[in-house]
């Protein structure tokens, strides 16, 4: 079984305009992100720092600032993700380890003891 490095959890196609009232942006945001996982090999089972997976999300309770990206295990939330943004999350967060101060709305302790803090 492959070891997962991070779980991508993108609210792009809301059923509610409020998280993301521009639905193509959502939909071009997704696309990259899929595009860039395939490209650089980040969802190859042998990939030694683990695999990592993407997933469509419909709601991440988080009602604006959208298209909405949850970045497991570490629990950060950033908004307004663009796939400009998409990018620069992948290769500074992901593959680099640095989470992009600016553009995160939460941080979750995804253990769950603890509640969710805004920045």
């Amino acid at each position: 079984m492959p070891q997962i490095s991070h779980h991508l959890l993108l609210c792009a196609t809301p059923t509610k305009a409020l998280c993301c009232p521009d639905p193509a942006l959502g939909a071009a945001s997704w696309d990259r992100l899929k595009t860039l996982v395939r490209e650089l090999s980040l969802d190859t089972p042998d990939r030694p720092q683990g695999i990592v997976l993407r997933t469509k999300a419909d709601c991440l309770r988080i009602c604006g600032d959208g298209p909405i990206l949850l970045i497991w295990p570490e629990g950060i939330v950033y908004g307004g993700v663009t796939p400009e943004r998409i990018e620069r999350i992948v290769f500074d967060h992901v593959m680099g380890g640095t989470a992009i101060e600016e553009w995160i709305l939460r941080r979750y302790a995804l253990s769950g003891s603890a509640a969710p803090t805004n920045n």
